[in-house]
Protein backbone atom coordinates (compact mmCIF):
# COMPACT_ATOMS: atom_id res chain seq x y z
CA UNK A 1 0.00 0.00 0.00
CA UNK A 2 1.76 3.39 -0.80
CA UNK A 3 0.98 6.17 1.68
CA UNK A 4 0.56 9.60 0.45
CA UNK A 5 4.02 12.05 0.67
CA UNK A 6 3.62 14.47 3.76
CA UNK A 7 1.97 17.93 3.06
CA UNK A 8 4.26 20.43 2.26
CA UNK A 9 4.77 23.16 4.67
CA UNK A 10 4.29 27.07 4.14
CA UNK A 11 7.29 28.52 2.84
CA UNK A 12 9.10 30.42 6.18
CA UNK A 13 9.02 34.08 7.18
CA UNK A 14 11.63 35.82 9.43
CA UNK A 15 10.91 36.89 12.82
CA UNK A 16 7.79 39.18 13.09
CA UNK A 17 6.09 37.32 10.15
CA UNK A 18 7.43 40.04 7.46
CA UNK A 19 9.13 39.48 4.28
CA UNK A 20 12.32 39.46 3.59
CA UNK A 21 13.75 42.60 2.18
CA UNK A 22 15.20 43.07 -1.30
CA UNK A 23 17.54 45.93 -0.96
CA UNK A 24 20.63 44.38 -2.59
CA UNK A 25 18.48 42.97 -5.49
CA UNK A 26 17.27 47.11 -5.94
CA UNK A 27 20.37 48.49 -5.85
CA UNK A 28 22.55 45.91 -8.04
CA UNK A 29 19.78 46.82 -10.50
CA UNK A 30 19.97 50.71 -9.91
CA UNK A 31 23.88 50.48 -10.39
CA UNK A 32 23.25 48.70 -13.99
CA UNK A 33 20.58 51.08 -15.01
CA UNK A 34 23.13 53.84 -14.19
CA UNK A 35 26.38 51.68 -15.71
CA UNK A 36 24.49 49.93 -19.08
CA UNK A 37 20.79 49.26 -19.28
CA UNK A 38 17.85 51.91 -18.60
CA UNK A 39 15.91 48.93 -17.94
CA UNK A 40 17.46 47.55 -14.92
CA UNK A 41 17.09 51.67 -14.07
CA UNK A 42 13.55 51.45 -14.44
CA UNK A 43 12.87 48.39 -12.70
CA UNK A 44 15.04 49.47 -9.78
CA UNK A 45 12.69 52.44 -9.28
CA UNK A 46 9.39 51.01 -9.46
CA UNK A 47 10.66 47.86 -7.44
CA UNK A 48 12.03 50.41 -4.68
CA UNK A 49 9.24 52.25 -4.44
CA UNK A 50 7.29 49.28 -4.30
CA UNK A 51 9.25 47.89 -1.36
CA UNK A 52 9.31 51.22 0.61
CA UNK A 53 5.62 51.04 0.81
CA UNK A 54 6.01 47.79 2.19
CA UNK A 55 8.24 48.57 4.78
CA UNK A 56 6.58 51.57 6.09
CA UNK A 57 3.85 49.59 5.85
CA UNK A 58 5.01 46.84 8.29
CA UNK A 59 4.84 44.22 5.69
CA UNK A 60 8.38 43.83 5.08
CA UNK A 61 11.76 43.79 6.71
CA UNK A 62 13.04 47.19 7.15
CA UNK A 63 17.17 46.26 8.06
CA UNK A 64 17.13 46.87 4.38
CA UNK A 65 15.70 50.14 3.97
CA UNK A 66 18.45 51.96 2.88
CA UNK A 67 19.77 49.52 0.13
CA UNK A 68 16.61 50.12 -0.88
CA UNK A 69 16.21 53.66 -1.26
CA UNK A 70 19.72 53.59 -2.59
CA UNK A 71 19.16 51.65 -5.61
CA UNK A 72 15.84 53.26 -5.90
CA UNK A 73 18.11 56.64 -6.43
CA UNK A 74 20.13 55.09 -8.52
CA UNK A 75 16.99 54.17 -10.99
CA UNK A 76 15.89 57.77 -10.86
CA UNK A 77 18.93 59.38 -11.47
CA UNK A 78 19.52 56.12 -14.19
CA UNK A 79 16.78 57.21 -16.18
CA UNK A 80 17.07 61.00 -17.29
CA UNK A 81 20.75 60.04 -17.89
CA UNK A 82 20.56 57.46 -20.41
CA UNK A 83 17.64 59.38 -22.71
CA UNK A 84 20.35 62.06 -22.41
CA UNK A 85 22.86 59.44 -23.72
CA UNK A 86 20.75 58.45 -26.50
CA UNK A 87 20.17 61.98 -27.60
CA UNK A 88 23.22 62.87 -28.20
CA UNK A 89 24.29 59.58 -29.91
CA UNK A 90 21.17 60.63 -32.22
CA UNK A 91 22.94 63.67 -32.59
CA UNK A 92 26.14 62.96 -32.96
CA UNK A 93 24.92 60.26 -35.71
CA UNK A 94 22.78 62.90 -37.48
CA UNK A 95 25.87 65.46 -37.46
CA UNK A 96 27.84 62.78 -38.77
CA UNK A 97 25.47 62.29 -41.48
CA UNK A 98 24.58 65.80 -42.43
CA UNK A 99 29.00 66.47 -42.73
CA UNK A 100 29.38 63.22 -45.26
CA UNK A 101 26.61 64.41 -47.73
CA UNK A 102 28.64 67.95 -47.82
Amino acid sequence: MTEAPPPVPPPQTPAGGVKPHRGTAVLVLGILGLVCCVICGIIAWVMGSKDLKEMAAGTMDRSGEGLTKAGKICGIISVPLQVLWIIVGILKAMAAGSAQMQ
